[in-house]
């Protein structure tokens, strides 16, 4: 639930019909909400004025059913109006999803041809007693389905109701059912019409389309193409999966319909066409080295994988399909290639230039590398500077602590010869020396000569 800016009531969401019902006061109002119906297109054109000025315009209902109207009654109409339309018998009530120029290419793309090439009219826009009598009209439609299930598996009629969908005057409604085959309904018409006491519609539909009304989200993460904007449904084969080369495996290919996927045939057309220039192969390729097999096909790419060994992916080669061509016709003349790659296909080793380097994916990895090893030669070179600057100071350090011990041991040495000189006994030299007399003659014992 979601409250309106100017309303302090609970707006009640319809699913399936793009709308929220509101009880302002003593008026029951609806409010369109964009987004949560089925089969919604952008109005591209809206902002732009009318180039062709029509009085069509689109009106959704219930789910995926739309129908085109025209404006008899010159109504100032805009997209998001809820509108009472013309219907058989009574009138419904819808909303207008299309209008301006988009009408007609909307028209031209779905193939709406009106009945009796008259378009049904739009009436008035939708009054407050209009809309309460849509709302108690709605609110009939689950139990509706609940017991038209079991009135029909009561009858034993092999189908199965998947909605029900009553008109907006609650005159009328429409039973949506799937059947394999043909089903003979014409007791269960009158059952259901003194049951319910309305005028019965039946209307069978497929599985895609029940998948379309139901909606959902596919395999892509995306909304349904069935419930957002395929309005046509095109058989699907498992040919379509055959030429797109897509393993033939029901749980990848299975939608939730049970059906194939449409999403086959998106891609079908470009496939086929780019078949038509891949050659078919009917035996190995003949060369020097051997037999190579055909294991794998690139169709949009235009190339072929060969492998040595029939039954593993043994010496794996990829060729282009203008050599295989080639080495076919070489083959069939009698001749046998020297190898399948041609000479002017061989890859070279060419320098990367800069746009190639910037463009690769590993750029930022060379750049943080390159970064990192400038880091590490700046650290290395500024600690180099640091340890060359160091030496010389380290030298002369060195040389001031040699030169102090040389000189502690100079002044050592020194001392210890004073102190040996000081330790050594005197000896009398005045003998020897002339400028000294008698007095400094010797005093020697007196011997017998002398006497």
């Amino acid at each position: 639930m979601s409250n309106d800016n100017n309303c302090n009531k609970k707006h009640i969401p319809e699913p399936g019909r793009g709308f929220t019902v509101c009880d302002c006061g003593d008026e029951l109002s609806a409010q369109p909400v964009e987004g949560c119906y089925k089969l919604h297109e952008s109005a591209w054109l809206e902002e732009y004025p009318d180039n062709i000025p029509t009085d069509i315009f689109e009106v959704r209902f219930k789910n995926t059913r739309r129908s085109y109207y025209r404006n008899v009654n010159n109504l100032p109409l805009k997209r998001g109006d809820i509108v009472a339309v013309e219907a058989s018998p009574g009138h419904d009530i819808g909303i207008i999803s299309l209008t301006g120029d988009m009408v007609a290419k909307q028209i031209k793309r779905v193939g709406f041809t009106p009945f009796n090439g008259e378009y049904k009219k739009i009436y008035r826009k939708a009054r407050p007693y209009d809309i309460e009598r849509w709302q108690e009209a709605i609110a009939l439609e689950h139990d509706t389905m609940i017991q038209s299930r079991q009135i029909a598996a009561e009858m034993g009629l092999d189908m199965k109701i998947g909605d029900v969908e009553y008109q907006g005057d609650k005159i009328k409604a429409i039973f949506y059912y799937i059947a394999e085959g043909r089903v003979d309904f014409r007791e269960l018409i009158k059952v259901f019409a003194e049951r319910f006491h309305i005028r019965i519609e039946m209307k069978q539909i497929g599985a895609r389309q029940e998948a379309g009304r139901i909606g959902g989200i596919g395999a892509c993460g995306r909304e349904l193409c069935c419930a957002s904007w395929i309005s046509s449904f095109s058989s699907v084969t498992t040919n379509a999966a055959r030429v797109q080369d897509i393993s033939l495996n029901p749980l990848k290919l299975a939608g939730q319909c049970s059906k194939l996927k449409c999403c086959l045939m998106y891609e079908y057309d470009v496939y086929a066409d780019a078949r038509q220039t891949i050659p078919r192969l009917r035996e190995p390729l003949q060369a020097m080295d051997g037999e190579y097999y055909l294991v794998k096909t690139d169709i949009l790419a235009h190339k072929m994988s060969f492998s040595s060994s029939k039954d593993t992916m043994a010496n794996l080669i990829t060729i282009p399909t203008s050599r295989v061509r080639e080495i076919v016709a070489m083959n069939r003349a009698g001749h046998k290639v020297a190898s399948l790659i041609d000479e002017a296909d061989m890859p070279k080793n060419e320098e990367p230039t800069f746009r190639t380097e910037e463009d690769s994916i590993t750029r930022f990895d060379n750049q943080s590398k390159r970064r990192r090893n400038k880091n590490r030669n700046k650290n290395r070179d500024k600690g180099a500077k640091e340890a060359h600057s160091d030496k010389p100071k380290a030298q002369a350090e060195q040389t001031s602590a040699e030169g102090n011990t040389a000189n502690t041991q100079e002044k050592n040495s020194q001392e210890r010869g004073s102190q040996e000189r000081r330790n050594r006994p005197r000896r009398n030299n005045h003998r020897n020396n002339p400028r000294q007399g008698n007095n400094g003659a010797d005093h020697q014992p007196k011997t017998e000569n002398n006497q």
